[in-house]
């Protein structure tokens, strides 16, 4: 017998003895059983920790039937998933139908066969078994998907929505890149490299997450983020701000746990975008338009340990933030632009 069997708790329900007893003889040497002699007692003894695998339950009990407390069961979000077999001397077609409409799987008719009950009940148990490792795929691929998709998105996707793009009207786009990688990845092993960027990485999606940011990608030492998109915020250029200032608080602490001189150059701009998704096995969602090349220049042309911006967002928060106009500076395909670089808030 195999040992995960033994492990198995059935609750068995009904108020004749004699049943009980028979279906006892059958099971105990197999699975651990638990007994209830009412539908009441049955709601009680469900709760008790572990939970049953599965309920033998009797259709005909006095003041609570079985299909009261299979309805009960199905209602509670804490037992609904538990797979409820009636033991039933009726055999009419409406009553096993009202049995599934409860939501029971099964049936098995008095008086009871020692090898039809050992069928259904391994065979139930079984099929609970595998659909909790389905759900439990299910989550798993779920959460690759949201490491790559915003949440909304990938719902579309699994919508059934074959080419999603999008026009924002208005977002902030933020660049963020580690000053001197080439050279300082030259001194370091590959291991510290990558435990370096994903320690500080993981940093920078925590404070995203907290803000309401959306991290687009990482190329590199590149770290890519947006807010206002997939779903409009009109402070998307206050939480961008904060997020790039504990961007380089975090990159600061980093460093002095590491024992790496580390720096983060970012830049942020303010601007309608286009956003969509691409690939069909390998999705990535990402951002195009003037919005996000400038902000991309913000951050090449910007400097060590600060954040530099451009009008767009000076002009959005220049009242709750204090700025240092940096003046102008030659960007290329745009000439010459104004910059200001974000010290913190007022």
């Amino acid at each position: 017998m195999d040992q995960n069997e033994h492990n198995k708790t059935i609750l068995v329900v009904d108020d004749a003895p004699t049943n009980i007893q028979v279906v006892n003889s059958i099971l105990k040497d197999i699975y651990k059983i638990r007994v209830a002699t009412n539908g009441a007692k049955a709601l009680e003894l469900v709760k008790v920790v572990p939970y049953p695998d599965l309920i033998l339950l009797d259709v005909l009990m006095p003041d609570m039937d079985g299909y009261e407390v299979c309805t009960r069961l199905k209602a509670d979000p804490g037992t609904r998933d538990i797979p409820v077999i009636f033991l039933t001397a009726q055999t009419e077609i409406t009553d096993e139908t009202r049995g599934f409409d409860v939501g029971a799987v099964d049936y098995i008719h008095k008086p009871f066969s020692p090898a039809v009950v050992k069928a259904r009940v391994l065979t139930h148990l079984v099929l609970r078994e595998k659909t909790k490792l389905i759900e439990q795929k299910n989550r798993e691929n779920e959460a690759l998907l949201l490491n790559i998709l915003p949440r909304e998105i990938a719902n579309r996707l699994k919508g059934g929505e074959n080419e999603i793009a999008d026009n924002f009207a208005d977002v902030t786009v933020l660049f963020g890149d580690i000053v001197g990688f080439t050279d300082l990845s030259s001194t370091i092993s590959a291991a510290e490299i990558v435990e370096m960027l994903n320690g500080l990485f993981s940093r920078f999606d925590q404070v995203a997450n907290e803000l309401g940011v959306e991290k687009i990608k990482t190329i590199g030492d590149c770290y890519m983020a947006v807010c206002g998109l997939p779903t409009p915020c009109s402070a998307h250029a206050d939480r961008m701000a904060r997020m790039a200032l504990r961007m380089v608080e975090a990159t600061r602490e980093c460093g002095k746990e590491t024992g790496l001189n580390l720096q983060m150059r970012i830049g942020l701009n303010s601007g309608p975008v286009v956003a969509g998704v691409i690939g069909t096995s390998k999705f990535i969602y990402d951002l195009w338009g003037d919005t996000v090349n400038l902000a991309s220049r913000m951050e090449s042309n910007g400097v060590p340990g600060q954040i530099q911006v451009t009008w767009s967002v000076y002009d959005r928060l220049k009242d709750s933030f204090a700025f240092d106009s940096r003046g102008v500076i030659q960007v290329k395909g745009k000439g010459e632009i104004k910059t200001w670089l974000l010290q913190g808030e007022r």
